[in-house]
């Protein structure tokens, strides 16, 4: 009874942690841009929109609470067993585009690309990875299906980023200890560093110069990887599909349209400026 208690208790929780706000009536992003463009391997940086989100971008101090990893159509995966076992947790069309993600109170699961369609994202592409070590990522990233999501390890980054001598050695960080009872347990930046990291491609790896060798490379702790490492990291290619785009032309930003019958909400103006005529005259 007193284990029932406590698991309810812990889906409460967890409910209340991954309830979204609703999505921008028009997002950041052009998903069928995205979309068309994408490649497997790509990383895909999320700025979550759940509560639990919300606590990591605190921690982490980075718009980008979430990623995953793109597959690709089912037909695109060259491993006999890793489409087999895709299969056995995705229930859908083969010609759906898909990812692989571990998420709070779900663990590591595919779900089609378009359940982002409404979110803000951003691609981070690995740099000059070839096809049979994309493959190898994606199989290893695959083996992971059905691993719990650890939310403990959020916590425990949290502690490793406090001040060590502030806290009672108690609560202190165990990112660094093994933990041989608990193997299926991730979360969603790790398991995609730990993909990586089978591959020896580097994230934000730690260099130090040898006299004899000249530099070596250390990985870092895969278990310390957030989302936002793949946006600061020197090997990936970040790449953006924004929904109002004037790149293809040097000055077709003029042609953005900031002017309008809209207004903002009173909490939106506490954010963003209503370019009204003689808006500029009074900043200055």
């Amino acid at each position: 009874m007193g284990a029932g208690i406590k698991t309810g208790v812990f889906d409460t929780l967890v409910d209340w942690l991954v309830r979204e706000k609703p999505a921008a009536e028009i997002p950041l992003s052009n998903f069928d841009r995205l979309r068309h463009e994408i490649r497997p391997c790509d990383v895909i940086l999320v700025e979550g929109r759940s509560r639990v989100s919300e606590v990591i971008k605190v921690v982490t101090q980075s718009r980008w609470s979430h990623a995953a990893l793109y597959i690709g159509r089912l037909h695109e995966v060259e491993s006999p067993y890793t489409r087999k076992r895709i299969s056995e947790y995705y229930d859908g069309q083969p010609n759906i585009q898909l990812i692989v993600e571990s998420e709070l109170g779900r663990g590591t699961v595919v779900r089609p690309l378009s359940s982002y369609d409404r979110d803000h994202v951003r691609i981070c592409r690995p740099r000059e990875l070839n096809y049979q070590d994309a493959q190898n990522v994606l199989n290893y990233a695959i083996r992971q299906l059905g691993a719990n999501y650890n939310i403990r390890q959020i916590f425990d980054l949290f502690r490793f980023l406090l001040p060590w001598t502030i806290l009672p050695r108690r609560w202190r960080s165990s990112l660094f200890r093994s933990h041989p009872g608990l193997p299926t347990e991730t979360v969603c930046s790790t398991m995609i560093a730990e993909a990586f990291n089978s591959i020896q491609y580097p994230i934000l790896p730690l260099v130090k110069k040898t006299s004899a060798q000249g530099i070596q490379l250390f990985r870092r702790n895969p278990k310390l990887c957030t989302p936002s490492d793949f946006d600061y990291s020197p090997y990936f290619d970040i790449i953006k599909y924004p929904f109002v785009d004037f790149s293809h032309s040097k000055s077709r930003y003029r042609l953005l349209p900031w002017s309008g019958n809209e207004k903002l909400s009173p909490e939106e103006s506490d954010f963003y400026i209503d370019d009204l005529p003689g808006y500029q005259d009074k900043l200055e």
